[in-house]
């Protein structure tokens, strides 16, 4: 059986952070704050989504991490990614170029003699 992989929103991956950091307010609230009721919740959350928890905690670690760019979407790369796939695309075309700047200062060299 092949399964094939989700692909969630960019508004989806917001609300179920919020679900998430909501019921963790709502512990600290009530003076429930151990990391076994955090993960509870993270647990219960994933559960109602129909989710797995990796991909909530996933979602919960990607708006901390660039928090402006969080959840691109798809064929979106962050600013950076894209520079970097700029600079590696150029490193790649550097070797090319002085392969043929080595033959053509070869080819002066042999016509100038």
């Amino acid at each position: 059986m092949d399964r094939t992989r989700r692909k969630f929103s960019r508004e989806f991956n917001i609300q179920s952070v919020r679900l998430v950091t909501y019921e963790a307010d709502q512990e600290l609230i009530r003076g429930i704050n151990s990391p076994t009721n955090r993960g509870v919740a993270v647990a219960e959350a994933a559960h109602d989504l129909d989710i797995a928890e990796s991909v909530l905690r996933g979602c919960m670690r990607e708006p901390t991490a660039t928090s402006v760019t969080a959840f691109p979407g798809n064929g979106q790369m962050r600013a950076d990614l894209v520079e970097i796939s700029a600079l590696m695309k150029e490193l790649a075309r550097l070797p090319a170029e002085r392969v043929i700047l080595k033959e053509a200062a070869a080819f002066s060299a042999r016509g100038a003699i």
